[in-house]
This record gives C-alpha cells, structure tokens and sequence, in this order.
C-alpha cells in the first residue's frame, strides 16, 4: 500500500554550475572549505557538487536529525527534501504537504506588531488569514511574551522571535516539516516546552527531519540520525550512535544521557 507521506530519494546529485572561469579559483577556494566538492557534470561544465549520490526513504512517523560541520550539505539536503532544489541527476519524490522551515525569521517583518507577525508568518506558510486568527490566542499563550506581542518585532530580542516562531510552526498541521537549526537561542524551561508541542505536531501528522548543532534538541526530538559530510551520507543510525561517531565518546554519553532522561520523564507520565 502507498504511504500517505513519504519522501524518497534515490541516487540524487545536487549541483550548482560555475560559468566565469575568471572567479574559478576564488570560488574553489572558498566551497572548497565549506565542504562542496568542485567537479564537472556530465555536461562538461565546471560545477559545485553540493550533494552526491543521495539514496534515502522517509516514512510517516519518522524523526531524523541531520548532522555535520557548517558547509556539509545539510541545509542544502532540506532543500531537496521539500522540492525546493530539483536533483541535477537522479530521482527525488515527496509526498504530503510539506512546511519547510529554514529560517524562522522568514515572512516576519520587523515593523509591525507580534499578534501582526503570527498572521504574516501563518499566511508564509500556507495558512488562510481565517485559520490564523483562530490559533492567535493559543499561540500567544504559548510564546508568554505577553504585552510584548503589541510592540514592534524590532524591539524583540532573538530568543523573543523565536518564541514567536516557533509558536505559530508549531500551530500548523504539516504532514512534512523540515526544520532548520535557529531554535536553540531561548531558556531551557521553554526549550522543554517547545519539544512538546514539536513532538506533538510529529504525532499528529508526519515526518520531521530537523537540522541542527544542538545535541541536546536532537536528543529531545529524533530518534535517529544522518551524519551528512561533503555532500554525502557518511552514516545513518540512531541518534546516539551517529553522534558518538560524528562527534566523540562525550557527546554520545551525553545523548545518551538525555535519551535516558526522556524515557524515565514518559515512564513517569505514563504511571
């Protein structure tokens, strides 16, 4: 039977051609750090290979934690994800309704108002402006911002926007949401709030894949991971396993550490 949301990819490139030969080097030097790969593609012109042979399947339920240093090919790999970027070779197929999320300032102006920005945002993702002004109460509630949300977003701090965010993300139904990093600048307490409701959008519709540096959140939110290193998937496992691997014996203990608390705070919810 086919799966009502699912993304596939197989044997996937993602490539980007360099036309001025004059900036060749420049640009060589520079992706050449930042992790792509400079080659030529069946063309014959100059490329950067962002992401090589890419074979993965996603399923409903799955929560997958991407991995890698800054440059790997993460967030360009969302992108695919979504149906953002189209694979220069091989094959890429997504289907549900997908929320891509790479910036959460995206669709947010910073002269108007918070309650205004949760109907701007709501409508950036694909939400009528009826259907936002009946989540706004919730979602003011869970930011806590209070009167703040009649100030200008300008005047907010960066944990404050992404209160805000965050909020009206997580207000939506997506049956695909790709997150990318930016969720890690508010407290802790919040953190754990925002986990929930993250977790419980998961629950309620389909796959999350979320990028980000934050061991901690991707402990809290995935329960398994893909280590992406030069545009290719050097791992794939469970999230302590990858981590372990990606990033050393301490930041395994520590995941696992998180993973230990989590099924205790579920045991304890559960009784």
């Amino acid at each position: 039977m086919t799966e009502r949301v699912s993304i596939e990819t197989h044997d996937a490139w993602v490539e980007f051609p360099i036309f001025d030969a004059k900036s060749r080097s420049l640009k060589k030097a520079f992706l050449g750090k930042a992790g792509g790969a400079i080659g030529r593609n069946q063309s014959d012109v100059v490329v950067v290979e962002a992401l090589r042979e890419i074979t993965l399947s996603f399923k409903e339920g799955d929560r997958v934690g991407l991995v890698g240093h800054n440059g790997a090919g993460k967030s360009t790999l969302l992108r695919l994800l979504s149906g953002i970027y189209e694979p220069t070779r091989g094959s890429a197929r997504v289907r549900g309704r997908v929320a891509p999320v790479f910036d959460l300032g995206v669709g947010m102006d910073p002269e108007i108002s918070g309650y205004e920005n949760i109907i701007i945002r709501g409508l950036f993702l694909g939400q009528t402006r009826k259907q936002m002004l009946a989540k706004v109460d919730e979602i003011a509630e869970f930011t806590e911002l209070g009167e703040y949300l009649n100030m200008p977003l300008r005047t907010y701090s960066t944990g404050m926007r992404v209160r805000l965010a965050m909020g009206v993300v997580t207000s939506i139904d997506p049956e695909i949401l790709l997150l990318d990093e930016g969720i890690g600048a508010v407290d802790a307490e919040f953190l754990k709030k925002a986990r929930n409701r993250l977790q419980d959008l998961v629950a309620r519709s389909g796959i999350l894949v979320f990028c980000s540096h934050s061991n901690e959140f991707l402990a809290q939110l995935c329960d398994s991971a893909i280590w992406i290193d030069h545009g290719t998937v050097r791992m794939r496992g469970g999230i302590e396993e990858v981590v372990r691997a990606y990033e050393g014996p301490e930041a395994g203990d520590h995941v696992a550490q998180i993973q230990r608390e989590l099924a205790r705070e579920l045991e304890h919810d559960r009784s």
